[in-house]
């Protein structure tokens, strides 16, 4: 396990509050939607299971970032814009009751991730990264000594692309002609 830096006790705080505060909203809207309070009873239920399901994820969350796991950054970002625009929309609506934690949770949850220690635990190193591999500059230009295309004489050598062509991606570019001229077209 990578270590963890104290900036990301704080977002996972912050990311267990939010999940506690999720969890206190699908409570009230389960009390509401069994007693009939709920404008239709299905969207009530379906509100309801949403909204355990967004408890579980966010949890999930929480724990991934206190396990500094990578993948927990982003959503744990999209979760903290989440509730941040939730809590200025709270405050607009007059509800300081709900607004103001949710604007600040949501504050001390970005102050956690966005710090450099945090931000650099949880980054992805650019050498470890799939598909990065290949051949590199030198191994993948061809060598002057190659035979050239179409019986034209051998021009100097140019550096080909930095990747390799793909199964199904586009083909490799070709070289200029010679004589500067275009091929002539095939379709008639």
């Amino acid at each position: 396990m990578r270590p963890r830096p104290s900036a990301l006790l704080l977002a996972t705080a912050a990311e267990g509050i939010e999940a506690a505060m999720l969890l206190f909203a699908a409570v009230l809207t389960a009390t509401d939607t069994a007693s009939g309070r709920s404008y239709q009873r299905s969207s009530g239920i379906a509100l309801t299971l949403i909204a355990f399901g967004a408890v579980i994820v966010v949890a999930l969350i929480a724990v991934g970032i206190y396990r500094v796991r990578r993948w927990t950054r982003t959503p744990a970002l999209l979760t903290q814009l989440f509730v941040g625009t939730t809590g200025v929309y709270l405050l607009e609506g007059h509800r300081l009751d709900w607004g103001l934690p949710a604007l600040l949770v949501a504050l001390a949850g970005f102050t956690g991730l966005l710090v450099p220690p945090s931000w650099r635990a949880l980054a992805i190193d650019p050498a470890s990264s799939p598909g990065r591999a290949g051949p590199s500059r030198q191994e993948a230009s061809p060598s002057p000594s190659s035979p050239a295309r179409h019986g034209a004489p051998a021009a100097s050598p140019r550096p080909s692309s930095p990747r390799p062509a793909t199964p199904g991606g586009p083909p490799p570019a070709r070289a200029a002609r010679p004589s500067g001229k275009k091929a002539p077209s095939r379709r008639r």
